[in-house]
This record gives structure tokens, sequence and C-alpha cells, in this order.
């Protein structure tokens, strides 16, 4: 079997770009064309993210584009996981963990450890960290929301309905046209997650995840069902706080629902993510978490190349990220691309480069980071690669690498590369307390003389 595919339960597994054989990992060449279809179904809610196929067809199979996920036909799973160092089951933490930071989902510290990652594929995974949390929350009742009824009974309830009262009921002195308000579970919220509960259920899914949904079912009997789970006007306040990322998690998998919409191919079920913006996503929110806040603007849109003859600003820069720091704007960009530790250039493609020398004319940058994905062949451990500095200029340009293979250590990553002068952090993992962190004495350097290329400190950032 090659190590780039491989089967888990009733799931298939390959690696980003990897390939499946037909004949391989229980793969049928009835089954490739479904997952096929399915890709291409799917393939409009990535957009402008991926122009590249989900998935496409070789001589001998399939092959996965730049794209993380799951796609799901009747009897089997195949899931796509990114193309980072680490075993599968490293790599299936690693998925979550970003599609929770990009989704702003919170997961503890080892909520993954009990879910077996390494037997589990990450739909069955998926499943179960919603079911768990589902089931906790709703073994403490279901929220309930007043919902105002209008009913003829036999003694007054509530308001009195007087245009109904003279008029439907003129003949019945022994009914009372009422209008009141009662307490009751049916409401938008709940029928989102019971749309979701009945969904999933219907997926090829591990035993243990099965056995949570058909309890979750029970708990849902009394709510009705909707036809339209996502255009329900949900309403996310501090009386439910418990299911706002119930919510959330519910609309993802309510979003991968192919089975309405088959257009005449088989039923199914996708999600899919493009990994390059994933990885954005991912690192502007551990971003966000790991410095002081307010000190990090995701994709401002402030900057612009140039200016017309009639002053208007054409060409609008739009960075991953912004970082304002006491004396200092860096401008930080990722870059989901395997980097070289043999080229002289890392194999930083010149485009790249031209690219953040606009962002530092558009945001007046006094330092540039370009962030690219860790792999055991740049080093030891992640963290900056490269120190350049802007021709003519005092600006540097670091070139990092961050591990998303241990993303419990992400955020700690980031400030040593965009702040390495900052405070320590909290213990649990978030900026300190303090508006910033003041610039140790002497980290004021002068970079005129860095050579390029050199792996020189990166202090005076």
């Amino acid at each position: 079997m090659p190590k780039e595919s491989k089967r888990v339960g009733a799931a298939l597994t390959c690696r980003e770009h990897g390939k499946l054989r037909i004949g391989e990992c229980g793969l049928t060449e009835g089954r490739a064309r479904q997952y096929l279809r399915l890709a291409r179904k799917a393939q409009p809610a990535l957009k402008r993210d991926a122009p590249f196929a989900a998935l496409s067809r070789t001589e001998n199979g399939i092959q996965a584009g730049g794209v993380v996920g799951v796609l799901s036909i009747p009897g089997q799973t195949l899931e796509i996981l990114p193309k980072i160092d680490g075993d599968d089951g490293a790599a299936r933490a690693a998925t979550i963990h970003m599609l929770a930071a990009a989704l702003d989902i919170r997961i503890a510290t080892g909520e993954l450890a009990g879910l077996a990652t390494q037997r589990s594929s990450l739909l069955d995974i998926l499943v179960r960290l919603f079911a768990d949390r589902l089931l906790a929350a709703v073994r403490r009742g279901l929220p309930r929301r007043y919902v105002g009824r209008e009913e003829d009974l036999g003694l007054l309830r509530g308001r009195l309905d007087v245009k109904r009262q003279v008029t439907r009921l003129a003949a019945r002195p022994d009914r009372v046209a009422c209008r009141f308000d009662e307490l009751s579970e049916n409401t938008p919220l709940n029928r989102v997650l019971k749309a979701a509960v009945t969904r999933l259920a219907a997926l090829a899914l591990s035993n243990a995840g099965a056995r949570s949904l058909a309890e979750l079912a029970g708990r849902f009997e009394a709510v009705g069902d909707t036809r339209a789970p996502l255009r329900e006007p949900v309403r996310l306040d501090r009386t439910n706080t418990a299911f706002h990322d119930l919510y959330r998690l519910a609309r993802l998998f309510l979003k991968g629902d192919w089975q309405s919409a088959t257009g005449g191919g088989a039923p199914g079920f996708a999600l899919l993510f493009a990994m390059n913006v994933l990885f954005e996503q991912f690192i502007g929110r551990s971003l966000k978490r790991a410095l002081a806040p307010g000190s990090v603007r995701l994709q401002p849109r402030g900057g612009h190349a140039i200016n017309a003859e009639n002053g208007e600003e054409l060409f609008v820069l739009q960075p991953d990220a912004v970082v304002d720091l006491p004396g200092k704007t860096l401008v930080l960009d990722t870059k989901w691309k395997a980097l070289s530790p043999d080229d002289p250039r890392s194999d930083v493609a010149p485009g790249d480069i031209y690219q953040m020398l606009a962002y530092r004319s558009g945001y007046g940058a006094t330092g540039l980071i370009l962030l690219y994905p860790w792999s055991r062949e740049l080093g030891a451990e992640d963290g900056p690669l490269r120190r350049w500095t802007v021709a003519g200029t005092n600006c540097p340009l670091v070139v990092a690498t961050i591990d998303v293979g241990r993303p419990e250590r992400v955020r700690a990553a980031l400030r040593k590369i965009a702040a390495p002068d900052a405070q320590a952090s909290t213990p649990d993992g978030n900026a300190p307390p303090s508006p910033l962190a003041r610039r140790l004495p002497g980290a004021a350097r002068d970079h005129s003389s860095a050579r390029p290329g050199s792996m020189t400190s990166i202090h005076s950032l």
C-alpha cells in the first residue's frame, strides 16, 4: 500500500496532492466516479480560494488538489489531510485545530486525546467532537424561548384577542380567544441543531459516533423539523452561550450536505477547504490571540499601490496581517508553499518578494515577514529561516516557518517571530494583560550591514 494512501475503518486517507489507485484500499471505479462528481459539485463553495480542482482523475485513479477535508459517499469516506510532517493522527489533530481557529471554535487542551485520532477518520472525529459537546449541553437542558401563540380556550390565558372574539367566536360564548407567550424548545437554534444531527446520522460513521447521534435524536423529538436550516433566524445571545460553538459546527456540517442537490449524481457529503486559505486564517487568528489586543489587523484594506493624477487611490493592497507595535509596523503574509533548504534563497518565489515590497510601500512598514509551513528538511525547529534587508533601506524582511503539526505552540512561535521582545505569555497561552511590552534596551540596530541570507537575530523587528 503506498505511503500516501491508507484505509482507516470505512474511510480512505490520502495527503494533500496525494494519489489513490483503483483497486487499493477499497477504492473501486464506481466509487472513484462518485467522489469526482461530489468534488465537482462542492468546488463552487471553494470559490476563488481554489482555482485548481479539489479532486481530479489520473490514469489509474484519483488525485487530491491543494485541499483538506472529507468527501463522503454511501458506504465510504475519503479524507484528505495536509501535507505536513508527522503521522496521520497528528495531521488530523492539526487539521481540526486549524479549522477551529478559522471558525472561531474553542478546543480545550487535551479535548482530542480521547477521540482516537490514529484510528478514527477526520469526519468521525469532527462528528464526535460535535456530538459529545452537544450531548453535554442538552443534558443540562435545551435552550428555550418564549413563542407567541393564539388559541381558543375555555378560560382566559394571556391577553384577549378582541377582534377574533367578536368575529370568529361570536357564536361560541364558551370559548375565549387568547394570545399568550409560551416557553418552547421549538426554536430556530434547536431546529438547526436537529437538522445537523439528522443529516450526520445518515453518514458512514463509527459505532461511537452513531450511538451519540442516536441519543441526540431522542432528545430533539419535541423540536420541529426545518426545510431550510441555513436560513433559520437564529439569535445568539447570553441566554444560549453554551450553544454558540455548536451552532457554528452545525452550520459547517449543513453546508457540506449535497444530499438534495446532486443533479442526478449520487448523494454525498463534502467538507473541503483550500489549504492556503486555511493556513492564512489559522495564522491570522492565532496571531491575534498571541499578541496584545488591538495590535493585529487581519486582511486590512487601508493601503494602495498607485495614486492617480486626480488623487484617486488605485490597486488596493490587502496583506494577511498588519501588526502595530510601539515604534514599528510589521506586514505579515502567509504562503502555503514548501521551501527548499538547499537553495540560497530557500526557493522563495520572486513574486512573493515583489508583493512584500508593495506592502511595505502601501503601509509604511518598518518590517516584513513572509511565513511558510515548516518541515524537517528546514532544520530542527521552526522560526526565522532567512533574514534579508530591503535594498537601499534598513527595513528587514524575515522569511520564517511555522510547524502547524504542533498547534499547541503556534502562538508562542508567532510571538518569537513577530514580537521577540514581548513579555512572556500567560499560562493559558494568550497575550499578557499589559497593553504592549516595552522594547528591550539596545534592541534597535543598523540593518544595512546585515549579510543577505544570513541567519541573524530579529530582535529589532
